[in-house]
């Protein structure tokens, strides 16, 4: 008995040696990325060369593409949004990936829309699904519809890529309302430093908030508990993980929700990769990976004051098929790139992010819950020491409780105040208190799930999101 009970509590310290680790590690980059998006702001406003950015001829012109999937109940402001930016040169590409909603007729009807006999010359070396039909705008000469087979994302974005004219290509979920400034924002890396490749903006909830004609005119919380709490989540994921590791040049994963490359360089490591769930994640592990074997300079950073909203799910069951398809991107990527994992050529990259990413996010819900059912029977059954109950619990609880915090107050300082009232700021801290009881363990349980159908061999997919508009 005796020593099945020191073996027990050799396995909780393990497993709390792992909560510690991830914790304390999360801790240290909200920190350290606090020290950095304070100097970023001080450095973007000290730009007087920027400040005109949005107007001067010699911005560097972009080229949005908006793949679009079923998605009747928001396409009509999100594309609102995006024609009333402000900057000089950009085009907007909007493809249609077979709905089988009213996706394409609203398009038609809102934007005065003509098919047109236009075509292209494919800039990727391998084919996508058939175009249906390319119309264009006669009121917004700037804004092009692509109509295309089915084919998913990564073919939608690819196809876009062939179509646009620009040497920067933004991609935008089509759900998402950007701020009038935010190209402004995300372009300025281009502009400062010639080696960067890509750039990821800030992803916000935009659930609660009050959108009219393209425009979030009043910043709230969402209605739900569900939704409140995946505010929460979003803050401490982009002002944590995406700073901290940007600073290193080891962003992995730029959101397909908002980022922006330079073409060329997608081109030339062969676009999307079709298929695939998680296209985002491993389009940016190919550019890492190609930029590292041929040696040469190269950036890819995160602008934390670029600002893209986005319909987050209310429902369990949307909220859980999400997570899933999330889980199964992420493993998809890694495994496409996994000579990354740990070899020195790759710097940062495969050193640090890829290695914290596996372990981390990767089989972070499995250890977690075998951690926990085991810590709990423990505890049961009096198989555990009190010390070791109280740092199991000081590790897995009050650190994450202290990050969803800091991330909150973080978030506020950073976005310059965002939300109208304080009381909306006390009531996402009050949340961090009962978020990891909640919300914390149906995240980890639905992605558990998602590496259980990666390893049977599910795959790729548009997934099912449905919309309630803005």
């Amino acid at each position: 008995m005796t020593s099945l009970f020191v073996f027990n509590n050799y396995l909780i310290c393990l497993i709390t040696g792992y909560f510690l680790f991830v914790s304390t590690t999360y801790m240290l980059m909200l920190l350290v990325s606090f020290y950095a998006i304070k100097k970023s702001s001080e450095h973007a406003v000290q730009s007087p060369e920027m400040k005109n950015l949005s107007l001067s001829p010699f911005a560097k012109p972009v080229s949005l593409l908006v793949p679009a999937y079923n998605e009747q109940a928001c396409i009509i402001e999100s594309v609102k949004s995006v024609l009333q930016l402000q900057y000089s040169a950009y085009e907007i590409i909007l493809i249609n990936d077979g709905s089988s909603d009213n996706t394409l007729e609203q398009l038609l009807n809102s934007f005065d829309l003509v098919k047109t006999k236009n075509v292209y010359r494919p800039q990727l070396p391998f084919p996508c699904q058939d175009i249906k039909g390319i119309y264009v705008s006669t009121t917004y000469p700037n804004l092009t519809v692509v109509d295309k087979v089915n084919g998913g994302k990564a073919d939608a974005l690819n196809i876009g890529i062939n179509i646009s004219k620009y040497p920067l290509i933004c991609s935008l979920d089509a759900d998402s309302v950007l701020e009038p400034d935010v190209l402004t924002k995300i372009v300025r890396p281009f502009m400062e430093d010639h080696t960067t490749v890509a750039a990821g903006g800030s992803i916000r909830i935009a659930n609660g908030c009050e959108i009219f004609n393209g425009r979030v005119n009043k910043i709230g919380l969402p209605k739900s508990l569900l939704g409140k709490f995946q505010v929460i989540e979003y803050l401490r994921s982009f002002l944590t993980g995406r700073m901290a590791f940007s600073i290193v040049n080891g962003m992995v994963i730029i959101s397909g929700a908002f980022g922006i490359f330079k073409k060329d360089k997608v081109i030339e490591i062969g676009g999307y990769k079709t298929g695939s769930v998680g296209e985002d994640m491993e389009l940016v592990l190919r550019l890492h990976a190609r930029s590292r074997e041929k040696k040469e300079p190269y950036n890819i950073t995160f602008v934390p004051d670029s600002v893209c909203w986005t319909e987050a799910p209310e429902s369990l069951k949307i909220l859980s098929l999400q997570r899933q398809r999330w889980q199964r991107g992420l493993f998809e990527s890694l495994m496409e790139n996994k000579q990354i994992f740990l070899n020195p050529q790759y710097g940062a990259i495969g050193l640090i992010a890829y290695p914290f990413f596996f372990i981390a996010e990767g089989f972070g819900p499995l250890v977690e819950i075998i951690g926990f059912v085991l810590f709990f029977a423990s505890w049961y059954f009096g198989m555990v020491s009190y010390p070791l109950f109280y740092l199991f619990i000081l590790v897995t609880i009050v650190l994450n409780i202290l990050l969803s915090i800091g991330s909150v107050i973080f978030g506020e300082i950073t976005y310059h105040r965002r939300y109208p009232n304080t009381s909306m700021i006390i009531k996402l801290i009050a949340l961090s208190f009962i978020e990891i009881f909640i919300y914390r363990p149906l995240t980890v349980w639905y992605r558990l799930v998602g590496i259980v159908q990666y390893f049977k061999g599910k795959r790729g997919g548009w997934g099912k999101m449905i919309r309630k508009g803005f």
